[in-house]
């Protein structure tokens, strides 16, 4: 790991967020409160901070691969929990991208003991979509759409979600343009 270089990013961030505004780090240290809850891959290429170009405090994220609404995910059910009860949110974003190892992996049945209990999840979603006719991006899209689905019928939505939109959008690395999926 290169420290060096970590470090050298953190001191231009804090440079940055000083020349943008100087009373930014005495605000952040008061709490949070972002507008959003963003369901994000794991992707390295995909950070929804960035590609908003939102600053810290705007967007309450969760990330893992291919975007996926597990209901029984311990991780999601409690950052979805706070995102609305605690924080307020105002919206929810699914937060998808093109080329998607995730969905790719899915769909070309890779095998593997530690993938595959998620595999399979991600498998599911992109059913209905014709094998031999779609694009990649078909599959990345019907994903999307179905974790729309199972975020409305997640319990802690269900349960507390009323009011609060739900949005997909999809991130095409090829251009950076977001594409909104309904």
């Amino acid at each position: 790991m290169d420290r060096k270089k970590l470090e050298q990013g953190n001191e231009a961030f804090i440079t940055k967020m000083k020349e943008i505004r100087p009373d930014f780090f005495d605000e952040l240290k008061k709490g949070q409160t972002p507008d959003y809850f963003v369901l994000a891959c794991s992707d390295s290429r995909s950070d929804p901070d960035t590609i908003f170009s939102a600053l810290p405090g705007t967007m309450f994220v969760h990330r893992n691969v291919a975007n996926q609404v597990v209901h029984d995910d311990e991780s999601l059910t409690i950052g979805l929990y706070y995102a609305m009860r605690v924080l307020h949110v105002k919206a929810l974003l699914i937060l998808g991208h093109t080329g998607c190892g995730g969905v790719m992996a899915a769909r070309q049945g890779l095998a593997n003991e530690f993938l595959d209990p998620w595999l399979d999840h991600v498998k599911e979603n992109i059913q209905g979509v014709d094998q031999l006719n779609a694009d990649d991006n078909q599959f990345v899209r019907q994903n999307i759409r179905n974790q729309l689905v199972n975020l409305k019928d997640h319990p802690v939505y269900r349960d507390i979600g009323k009011g609060i939109p739900i949005v997909g959008a999809l991130f095409h690395l090829e251009t950076g343009q977001i594409e909104w999926i309904d």
